[in-house]
């Protein structure tokens, strides 16, 4: 992978490089390093793509229990109209 494609997929995945460094347990000077050869790890993309499917995965989970508690107060009020 080139890296203007790493520094896009960073982005989208509101990462800096120093995040990423931090993430991935590699020195930032490393990273840094990727840029002036334009060349990234092949190891970097599929750890990109797992990070965000990871990233995904816990806001849907959020996103579910924010439904589930929102199903859950409005059987509440209506248990406690009948009251």
């Amino acid at each position: 992978m080139e890296y203007k494609e790493f520094k896009n997929i960073l982005k989208k995945n509101e990462l800096t490089v120093k995040k990423f460094s931090e993430l991935a347990d590699t020195s930032y000077n490393t990273c840094n390093t990727w840029s002036r050869n334009n060349k990234v790890p092949n190891w970097v993309k599929p750890f990109l793509n797992l990070y965000e499917k990871n990233k995904q995965l816990e806001e849907s989970k959020d996103n579910d229990c924010g439904e589930y508690n929102a199903l859950a107060k409005a059987l509440q009020d209506v248990i406690n109209k009948e009251k």
